[in-house]
């Protein structure tokens, strides 16, 4: 199994991206660690998959305090820690565009998708190095790749830094035996790629799926299956990288037109 042995923590794991990660990072041979803000969802999701392969914590990763104390606990739960996917992420409901989007929206956003994955990765990466040295995966998105529209400036922004800052990272401690890349998902069937629909949700939906080559949405056990690879040793040579998960769009200026039976 691609994960046998490996002590992962996974943030925003009570549902979505997360969740699946949960499920496949076990499935693969690993015990991990459900961090959400959530602390009902994350014990429940916990007692899912089962008490001999997860154990549940609450944190919040905008919290200085709490990360700490969710990175000490994760290493008291599991022995140790072997690798991260730092996978908590916010769509605030007032996140637009440039002069729309209220000061406290972007600093809200920034404070969770941005600020949140630096302060894991702070904390994290000393316990990764006294386990021996592991892997990080950093949930970025597209749109820290491409533009966007509608726009949502402050999210758009917040991956932006989370691809730069795991570029940084990647770099500095490859020498020390900790490896750190990004995946960037296109949309994915989540709540929360619900929440990024406006006006009529169907010809929201047509409108974005006629940019994607493959023609459909991600679900999110695809998503989990690439970070799964690139915490595992299978990808040893693998850092400072960010990688699409998008089925093709951002490589994409004009898609094929969909055909009936095609």
């Amino acid at each position: 199994m691609m994960l046998d042995g490996k002590r992962i923590l996974i943030t925003g794991a009570a549902r979505g991206i997360g969740l699946a990660a949960a499920q496949e990072f076990t499935a693969q041979g690993a015990r991990v660690a459900i961090a959400d803000l959530d602390a009902s969802a994350a014990a429940e999701a916990a007692a899912c998959i089962g008490q001999s392969h997860a154990v549940s914590l609450e944190a919040d990763v905008a919290d200085n305090a709490s990360v700490a104390m969710m990175i000490s606990g994760a290493v008291a739960a599991l022995g140790g820690l072997d690798g991260m996917f730092n996978n908590a992420g916010i769509v605030h409901p007032e996140d637009h565009d440039l002069v729309e989007t209220p000061l406290a929206a972007w600093e809200r956003t920034l404070a969770v998708n941005l600020t949140g994955v630096f302060l894991c990765c702070r904390h994290g990466i000393p316990a990764i190095l006294a386990s021996g040295g592991g892997a990080i995966v950093n949930n970025a998105s597209i749109v820290g790749v491409v533009g966007s529209y509608p726009s949502q400036v402050a999210y758009t922004a917040a991956k932006g830094g989370v691809i730069a800052l795991t570029r940084e990272l990647g770099v500095a401690y490859a020498r020390r035996g900790v490896r750190v890349n990004a995946v960037s998902p296109g949309v994915t069937l989540t709540p929360m790629a619900a929440q990024m629909m406006t006006g009529d949700e169907e010809a929201a939906r047509q409108d974005r799926l006629r940019h994607i080559p493959i023609g459909r949405y991600a679900e999110p056990l695809e998503i989990a299956r690439v970070a799964a690879f690139l915490l595992s040793d299978a990808a040893s040579y693998v850092t400072a990288q960010n990688w699409p998960v998008d089925g093709g769009l951002t490589e994409a200026y004009l898609c094929p037109p969909f055909k009936a039976g095609a």
